[in-house]
């Protein structure tokens, strides 16, 4: 029986990974599975090493405090893979942690294949991180295609997938009158899906909605999380006493409600892509730590922090980023926006022209067959 190993390092790279093992699993059923994933490879019967918080960590300097635990996590992962003796290891986004333990694997079994999914941003960092790749990963797959020529120069495989959270899926109806009450207009947040995001954005997010409704009466708040904080969540808005907001974790159902918003304020990350497929106007926000901040800035080589942006070379999403994230800017912008159609109209025909460029449909499919031939 073949086997792979499933490696990812946050909830959105176990969503990605979902996707193409739920066509794997329909293509080759008798392929046995280990990893270290989440809640949507849990769904498909994949029993995980370990839960991922407990190697989620944001920033430069959270992850010098707990740098011991991580070496701990990234020797007991590379242990363990090796027990499982897998013909493939999948190493999904999450590069910090992914690609130090697929680097440790293939020195130690250079036979096991190491397939990659989200390369490294080296458009974004360093170019020359393509040439230590290529000694270690036998095959990297790309979400857009200006990626590819990065590659191409080293030699090294790649193949280009397009986005799988930009395929066209068919969804069940669910009717959402019953979590938005009264007819209200429907407002996504997305708070981001790591705790260190979440207790630093949340305070920002109370006093921009206490700030929409003293202008707006109509509207429900519904801040989107992941299963294990969504219960967080709910409780800091009734801590806060916010009766016009809920929070939700189910994919299904948060669909269904980023289709029905009005508009969507979210951390900057590939939530964005989902917001603009369902042609919702929105705006970006992220704050970090000065020290986190500055190191970032000194190392990155693009002006924006949202890949729609960067990929259009303009500010075509406003983004909020550090300082400039705060209650008062954040209600400002929205307000602006909300209060000119014109403008949210611009925004979303940009989006699409843009997106376009990224989308195959056949995204998961495009990725599982790279996977059935390396297993051949």
């Amino acid at each position: 029986m073949k086997k792979i190993f499933i490696l990812t390092g946050e909830p959105s790279g176990d969503k990605l990974a979902s996707k193409v093992i739920s066509h794997l699993k329909v293509a080759k059923p008798d392929i046995a599975y280990h990893s270290v994933g989440g809640e949507h490879l849990k769904k498909l019967g994949i029993k995980s090493l370990f839960e991922l918080k407990e190697i989620t960590y944001l920033g430069f300097t959270n992850v010098l405090i707990n740098i011991f635990k991580i070496k701990s996590k990234i020797n007991k992962t590379v242990k363990d893979i090796i027990k499982f003796q897998p013909d493939i290891l999948f190493s999904v986004d999450s590069a910090d942690f992914t690609l130090r333990v697929a680097k440790k694997v293939k020195s130690i079994n250079p036979n096991i294949k190491t397939i990659h999914f989200i390369a490294p941003k080296v458009w974004v960092w360093r170019e020359k991180r393509v040439k230590k790749l290529k000694s270690y990963i036998d095959h990297v797959l790309l979400l857009f295609p200006f990626e590819k020529k990065y590659f191409d120069k080293e030699k090294m495989k790649s193949t280009v997938t397009g986005h799988p959270l930009l395929e066209n899926n068919k969804k069940d109806k669910i009717e959402i009158s019953q979590i938005i009450k009264d007819n209200k207009k429907i407002f996504s947040i997305f708070p981001g899906s790591r705790l260190s995001e979440i207790k630093t954005l949340m305070p920002i997010l109370f006093e921009f909605v206490k700030k929409m409704n003293a202008k707006y009466q109509d509207i429900f708040f519904v801040f989107h999380s992941t299963s294990e904080y969504v219960q967080l969540i709910q409780n800091l808005l009734l801590k806060e006493g916010l009766k016009n907001c809920g929070a939700i974790s189910d994919e299904k159902i948060k669909s269904h409600i980023i289709e029905s918003s009005i508009f969507a304020v979210a951390k900057s990350g590939t939530i964005s892509l989902e917001i603009c497929k369902a042609k919702i106007p929105s705006i970006i926000i992220y704050k970090m730590g000065f020290i986190n901040f500055f190191i970032i800035k000194m190392l990155v080589k693009v002006k924006f922090a949202n890949i729609i942006n960067i990929a259009a070379n303009a500010e075509v999403i406003p983004e909020l980023l550090q300082s400039k994230c705060n209650p008062t800017n954040i209600f400002n912008t929205v307000d602006k926006l909300l209060s000119n159609k014109q403008i949210m109209e611009k925004q979303i025909i940009k989006t699409q022209e843009i997106i376009s460029e990224f989308r195959t449909d056949k995204s998961s499919e495009i990725a599982c067959s790279v996977l059935i031939d390396n297993l051949k």
